[in-house]
């Protein structure tokens, strides 16, 4: 009869217990250096995504805008000179989008657009806060007599219309405004407005001309009007805006409220649309004596085809918005000359 084995000792047991507990324990290890040398988001390291660095960069600037608005609100004494650097800090946003708009997700993109956009109602509600408010007094009841006089009660004349905020108060930038029947033509090659904001606002039958390059382009209410812009390195906010022609190149193009324009556009990113109706596009078709070093110097040298790439914030479906279209190509304007437009401002 054959001996019967010898149970395993229990230290064996105990070491491959131990084996095993040592191997969870250096996963377990392995998993946790792995997460430390993730970088946080306060490090300010080179090697940071362009994303994550314009998320962090885009937090900071709107944080600066709210906390203006929000000193409007809680020091009224001060209120205009914190709408100044609200609308400086919302122009530094619009910026930053424009610049990083190429790199950035679309769902990035959209999110910061929408941002800025609530950001600029919030200080043009701020601005029309700034109105002077109607005065009400307060007059004692009187007893109502017995026997009433039956003459009809003489009613009070109609107050006076409040002033409306100023254009200038509320669109930053050298310009042209208020203008009717008239040619306007800059050239920002030779002017003090190099490089910086340029605003067109409450323009009505008016031909614009602007030869070089701006920071940004503000439109504003404008009805018959065609506009010639050179380059713009950074964002084009183009509002309420009807029977009009625009040709510009941007690195950003944004349009609210339009109504039967078109557009001939040369776009480093989408353009985009909201409230728009019976808009149309087609490529860039601009020249003048100069234009290939501006486009250049803006970074818009190349055609990236964008201009019938249109983004409709107010159209969610997948088939195509019907706020706009493409210009047909037989209605097309040929290239636009303006090389011997000279520089004025005509007041007839």
């Amino acid at each position: 009869m054959e001996p019967e084995p010898e149970p395993e000792p229990d230290h064996t047991k105990a070491a491959a217990a131990a084996g095993a507990g040592n191997r969870k324990h250096l996963a377990m290890l392995e998993r946790l250096s792995k997460r430390a040398a993730i970088p946080s988001p306060d490090s300010t390291s080179s090697d940071a995504s362009p994303v994550a660095t314009f998320l962090s960069c885009f937090a900071a600037a709107k944080l600066a805008a709210e906390s203006a608005l929000s000193a409007c609100r809680s020091s009224p004494e001060d209120a205009p000179s914190s709408l100044a650097t609200a609308a400086a800090a919302i122009d530094d946003l619009d910026r930053l989008v424009a610049e990083a708009s190429h790199s950035l997700p679309p769902y990035e993109l959209r999110s910061a657009l929408a941002a800025v956009s609530d950001l600029r109602a919030a200080h043009k509600l701020a601005a029309s806060d700034l109105r002077p408010k109607k005065s009400f007094s307060f007059r004692n009841k009187s007893k109502v007599p017995k026997n009433p006089p039956q003459d009809p009660p003489t009613l009070p004349p109609p107050p006076p219309e409040q002033p409306k905020p100023s254009v200038q108060a509320i669109l930053p930038g050298f310009g042209f405004r208020g203008r009717k029947d008239t040619t306007l033509v800059k050239d920002l090659r030779v002017s003090d407005e190099k490089d910086g904001d340029f605003t067109l606002a409450d323009l009505i039958s008016c031909e614009v001309y602007l030869k070089g390059k701006c920071r940004a382009l503000y439109v504003h209410k404008l009805k018959d009007c065609r506009v010639f812009v050179g380059a713009v390195f950074g964002s084009v906010l183009i509002e309420n805006v009807e029977r009009c022609t625009f040709v510009m190149a941007a690195h950003q193009i944004r349009i609210h409220e339009a109504r039967v324009t078109d557009f001939y556009l040369r776009a480093r990113s989408r353009p985009i649309i909201e409230d728009c109706s019976g808009v149309r596009f087609a490529p860039h078709a601009l020249n003048y004596k100069g234009i290939e070093d501006d486009l250049r110097d803006a970074g818009l040298e190349e055609e990236t085809g964008n201009w019938a790439n249109v983004d409709d914030f107010k159209w969610l479906r997948a088939v195509q918005s019907p706020n706009w279209c493409l210009i047909p190509e037989e209605e097309r304007s040929q290239t636009i000359e303006i090389s011997d437009v000279q520089e004025r401002e005509d007041d007839n």
